[in-house]
């Protein structure tokens, strides 16, 4: 009968040069000496025979060896003392083993402890796994009890002088043998009656008695292997992508230990049709080994010969597998690809990464995604490395399509707006929302609050108790005062902790009453549109002296703007607000994302973080639930990151596309047709195109570069992109309309053969990935593209000429080109009816002490000249656009209904984003009227503003006194007061921003009104009347 000791690893040893030593009986052996390591891991195996389970035990001696008895190997023996200080001792009674089921004790942690006169001392723990097994014999029948360890007290211990040669003469095979099934097959072999009784299954099994085995490593089931797996890396993280990029990316509705069964069991199907399809032969695969480390792994290898393409001829071609994760729902594989037989095959290696990991799970099913990148790494430099990597990308490529398609047939593909679905996921998001209750008790179970709390109560029934003392000191009747300075103390800190609850609690209040402007509107038209849901964001900038920030985000997408709303004092803050833009014609392409700190509707508003959003490079998928990384000197110190659930849908279908061809037909001058959906398939598919893109047009050119090279340029609605395949070596880049800055025709040249030249430059820093077919850079900086050889020049060129005034025009523009001529006053009127701030004619008057001074100045002009600012004529029209105030209107001065000696007009402009950049427009009601002495005039105007955060909290108020100071002369006062509707925590700071920016426009309109009507004075030779 023998005993199967598996010495795995050891941990929370205090030394870091250990070795452990075995007894059964009479025979001893040990394991090999691990420097520098305080959890070492040996993964030894060895055997010997046991006489009696009754009375044997297994001895487990951990020593530490003394840097004084270190020894190189080569002079082990007679003279090497192998003695080192004993750590402790484990005993474990063979008896306890045989108890086990199937007489298998599987690999558990025991503790070493070494015992003193008084006191027993744990110094670590030793990971065993222990096997009895006979031939031709029964295991007697133990007492069933649970396996105990227990430690012997030594007060000296006798070193063991000898040493079996087999561990110092001949190096040892590193295998993890720790699996409890394995042992199974192990005696199955014993049992074989063919098998010599004195063999054993240990290749480095080594002890006294002189017996030693030389066997081959034995594998085990994948299932086996797998539960293994789990156990020793568990732990750890899924490794990063290799930096080759991402060869597929995608989603299946199959159970992630399933997939992994699926694609890398022994004799997999699917490989095996995969090689057919890919017209690989001579495939051999290795079963899966263990190879032992500092790190155990599962190995194996695959040698194939590839199949010849146009370029190479047919080659070897050997695969090392190794998984580095997994357990049971997230694998790692990493393959290793050498192609010694290509053309330079021995200066590279491929490098594969697939990772299976847990997807979202569909009504009930679970999903998994698969995502394979890869990588190269390079021996030795070449000429030909670049070449070499466009190569394998390419290959890798075309290999991992069909990967993919045959993947696709075996597995449903998830739909990924079935996983997302929008309305799910919104209704979800709302159902996020806490009730107040909730959230205030969330936020104010602290200790602050409790601690104030208790005081407080303490206090007062001490009060309660307490009889009233007599006055004395300083006191008087009613005038209660500390006696004695504990009294003093506990009165300071009982009025800091209420005040410092007091503001926690007005914060509170404050922000559940804040909302943004846009949230929760809903869009208008038909067509695309787009929905954002603000999720929350992380490690953002502090920007106040609190050491807080006031965040708030701006969207910014096809030259509309959605904000959010300001979240108070948070460097996290959680806004689950849903942002809509308006229906468009066509899909957007790009969306910008900051984040700004509040600082008053006028303020300098101080960037936090930005980024760009490029539709077409993320998935559905990836756009329904995605951490945005904000760029910017503080965000990227910090890796402030924005949380966002963005939806792209189509709400006219069909319609949407043939509304948009028909005004691209337009500007084009020419019939567009709808591509069939094979060839937008083929389009989508080539530049890795969401299915919501669609073909408008493919034109047959060359690119002109240093050498012309014949392909097909594709137009969508969105992209531009460039295709070619000479002999093999495929040249593809593609960039967004809005990347575009100019289109130039050039006349035709000899190296166009007589055809024109189509020349596109792109917007400086744009189009990076593209820049492999420019054909140069211009003194600018900017990319720029030539195309040639049209079948039809003039065809080609007004289709592309229309998409690109059609995607690049701003819709800002258009609107200032059409629809700023058709506005007038009365529907900017009809507009602001809608709006929840009606009469402000109501707060025309404030008490002057309310109000501040913020100009006054003696003009050289009579009051006649300066109040032309305020007549509706060309003169105020030209000055209020230099002031950068957008569509001006006014209406004609009207008698004020029982006042006829007071006049009233109606004014609305918006804000130019220089002056505020929120925009917002501001609709006015000023009243003018006589001065007291006849000399002058009074004009009160209050103004209210519009999507501008807290505009509905207040209005300004502004106050104009002008009247003649001296023959020719004339002062100019101004005043300014802020009316406040709502209470607001920011009253202050919105204040001093609206006082302080209000002055200098002041200040600048009355600088524009002297320059403009003295010119005109000196023009027309006298006054202005």
């Amino acid at each position: 009968m023998k005993l199967y000791v598996y010495v795995l690893e050891g941990k929370d040893f205090a030394n870091k040069q250990s070795f452990v030593k075995l007894k059964v009986g009479k025979m001893k052996s040990r394991t090999r000496v691990l420097k520098n390591a305080e959890n070492p891991v040996w993964n030894e195996e060895f055997a010997f025979r046991v006489r009696s389970l009754e009375d044997d035990e297994l001895i487990v001696s951990v020593y530490h060896e003394d840097d004084d008895d270190e020894e190189d190997d080569g002079f082990s023996g007679l003279f090497k003392n192998s003695c080192g200080e004993l750590v402790g001792r484990v005993r474990i009674p063979l008896w306890a083993v045989a108890a086990e089921e199937d007489h298998h004790l599987q690999p558990t942690w025991f503790s070493v402890v070494k015992s003193g006169k008084l006191m027993k001392k744990e110094c670590g723990k030793v990971l065993l796994a222990l096997s009895l097994h006979g031939r031709n014999q029964d295991i007697p029948d133990a007492n069933q009890k649970f396996l105990q360890t227990s430690i012997t007290d030594h007060n000296s211990d006798t070193c063991d002088i000898k040493q079996s040669p087999s561990h110092d003469s001949k190096p040892r095979k590193k295998i993890l043998n720790s699996l409890t099934r394995r042992f199974e097959k192990i005696f199955k072999k014993h049992n074989d009656p063919s098998i010599i009784d004195d063999s054993s299954d240990l290749p480095t099994t080594s002890s006294d008695n002189g017996e030693s085995t030389d066997e081959p490593p034995i594998t085990t089931t994948f299932e086996d292997s797998m539960e293994t797996m789990e156990s020793i890396t568990d732990q750890k993280e899924m490794p990063e992508n290799l930096q080759g990029g991402v060869l597929i990316d995608e989603t299946y509705v199959v159970p992630p230990k399933d997939l992994n069964h699926f694609l890398f069991a022994p004799d997999s199907q699917f490989m095996k049709e995969l090689a057919t399809i890919q017209g690989t032969t001579n495939v051999h695969e290795s079963p899966w080994v263990w190879e032992s480390g500092q790190t155990p792994s599962l190995t194996r290898t695959i040698t194939y010969t590839k199949g010849a393409t146009k370029l190479v001829k047919a080659s070897k071609v050997t695969e090392d597998q190794t998984y580095i994760k997994a357990n049971g729902n997230e694998f790692a594989v990493s393959v290793r690809v050498d192609t010694p037989h290509v053309p330079y095959g021995s200066t590279f290696r491929v490098k594969l990464l697939y990772k299976i990991m847990q997807g979202l799970e569909i009504e009930g099913d679970e999903t998994s995604r698969i995502l394979v990148s890869w990588g190269i790494d390079f021996y030795q430099s070449t000429m030909m490395k670049s070449m070499i990597e466009h190569g394998a990308k390419q290959g890798l490529k075309e290999s991992f399509d069909q990967f993919s398609e045959l993947l696709g047939q075996t597995f449903t593909p998830v739909n990924q707006m079935t996983v997302l679905d929008k309305s799910q996921t919104l209704a979800t998001l709302q159902n996020e929302h806490e009730s107040d209750w909730h959230l205030a008790v969330g936020y104010l179970c602290n200790f602050t609050v409790v601690s104030t709390v208790f005081m407080v109560l303490y206090v007062f029934v001490h009060i309660l108790l307490c009889e009233p003392t007599r006055v004395q000191g300083l006191e008087f009747n009613g005038l209660e005062l500390p006696d004695s300075f504990g009294e003093f103390v506990t009165c300071g800190i009982i009025f800091f902790n209420l005040e410092r609850v007091y503001i926690m609690v007005s914060r509170f209040i404050q922000a559940r009453l804040r909302r943004g402007n846009d949230h929760g509107v809903k869009a208008q038209g038909e067509g695309w549109v787009l929905t954002i849901a603000i999720i929350e964001g992380t490690n953002l900038a502090a920007m106040d002296s609190s050491g807080f920030s006031d965040p708030y985000v701006v969207l910014t997408c096809n030259g509309k703007t959605r904000t959010s709303s300001v979240k108070l004092q948070t460097l996290d803050p959680h806004w689950n607000e849903v942002l809509e833009f308006d229906a468009a014609e066509e899909p957007p392409s790009l969306l910008d994302v900051e984040v700004f700190d509040f600082d008053g509707p006028f303020g300098q508003a101080a960037s936090l973080g930005h980024s760009e959003i490029r539709f077409l490079r993320h998935t559905s998928e990836e756009l329904a639930d995605m951490w945005v990384l904000l760029e910017g000197k503080l965000a990227q110190s910090l890796q402030s990151k924005l949380h966002l659930r963005i939806f792209l849908d189509n709400n006219n279908g069909v319609e949407t596309i043939k509304e948009y061809l028909t005004k691209v037909e337009k500007e084009a001058g020419k019939k567009l047709n709808v591509k069939s959906p094979h060839r937008n398939s083929t389009f989508q598919k080539l530049f890795s195109l969401p299915p919501e893109e669609f073909l408008v047009g493919d034109f047959s050119c060359s690119l002109k570069r240093r050498l012309p090279l014949q392909g097909r340029l594709f137009v969508s609605s969105r992209i531009v992109g460039f295709y070619a395949n000479l002999f093999g070596h495929k040249t593809k880049f593609s960039f967004l309309w809005e990347d575009v800055e100019a289109i130039h025709i050039l006349p035709p040249t000899l190296a166009s053969v007589g055809s024109p030249i189509l020349m596109m430059v792109l917007l400086k820093g744009r189009g990076v990935d593209a820049r492999h077919g420019a054909k140069s850079l211009d003194e600018e900086g900017r990319l720029c593209f030539y195309f040639h050889s049209f079948v039809s020049f003039s065809s080609a060129k007004r289709t592309i000429m229309a998409l690109w005034r059609t995607r690049s025009s701003n819709p800002d523009q258009k609107i200032d080109t059409f629809d700023d001529k058709t506005v007038t006053f009365q529907d900017q009127q009809e507009k602001d009816e809608k709006c929840p701030c009606e009469d402000v004619t109501s707060h025309l008057v404030v008490e002057d002490a309310k109000m501040s001074k913020i100009y006054s100045e003696e003009l050289p002009l009579n009051v006649e000249s300066v109040m032309e600012i305020f007549k509706g004529g060309d003169f105020e029209h030209k000055v209020m656009g230099k002031l950068c105030r957008l569509n001006y209107n006014t209406t004609n001065w009207e008698n004020v209904t029982g006042r006829s000696d007071t006049l009233e007009r109606h004014l609305c402009w918006k804000f130019n984003r220089r002056v505020s950049s929120f925009g917002g427009d501001v609709t006015c009601t000023q009243q003018k009227s006589r001065a007291t002495d006849g000399k002058g005039w009074a004009i009160n105007e209050a103004m209210s503003l519009h999507d501008v955060p807290f505009g509905d909290h207040f209005y300004v108020q502004v106050k104009y006194e002008i009247c003649d100071s001296r023959p020719g002369w004339c002062a100019c006062d101004v005043f300014i007061g802020i009316v406040w509707l709502k209470s607001c925590k920011f009253e202050q700071r919105i204040t001093r921003n609206v006082v302080v920016k209000f002055g200098g426009w002041i200040q600048e309109m009355f600088e524009l009104v002297e320059r403009e009507a003295l010119m005109e004075i000196e023009g027309h030779g006298g006054d202005i009347r």
